[in-house]
């Protein structure tokens, strides 16, 4: 009797905690809100620490280093732009979106999957895939 493998497979131990530490790499991203430069600052520390123990991690740190480079970039040309009055409602759709973005990036890193916010400038690439024969 042939049995099929199920569709979901329990996920090992190493899974389990590159979903847990993606998770809290996301979030990481909300500590800027309580802390000054604790967002900037708490991802890059967990990317350091668990970026050879956990190689899956690695395209998380990825998808929230360009989500800080595009914060910065759009924080600073919203900056510029409040001298005509355009910058202020971009600077508060800004502090919007970087509320959101990292929470459903925690969400979906909960399942195992990388997901890439939307309007984050691509300065670090995610990993290759290898593709199996």
């Amino acid at each position: 009797m042939n049995e099929s493998p199920p569709l979901h497979a329990a996920p090992t131990e190493q899974q389990k905690q590159t979903q847990n530490w993606a998770l809290a790499m996301h979030l990481s991203l909300l500590a800027g809100f309580v802390v000054p430069l604790a967002g900037l600052i708490a991802p890059i520390v967990i990317y350091l620490l668990k970026k050879d123990s956990l190689p899956g991690l690695v395209d998380h740190g990825h998808v929230v280093f360009n989500w800080l480079v595009s914060v910065i970039v759009y924080g600073l040309i919203g900056a510029l732009l409040t001298v005509v009055v355009i910058g202020i409602p971009i600077l508060l759709a800004l502090g919007l979106v970087s509320l959101i973005f990292p929470i459903i990036g925690a969400i979906k890193a909960s399942d195992g999957v990388v997901w890439r916010y939307p309007l984050s400038i691509q300065v670090f690439r995610p990993t290759p895939q290898s593709s199996a024969p």
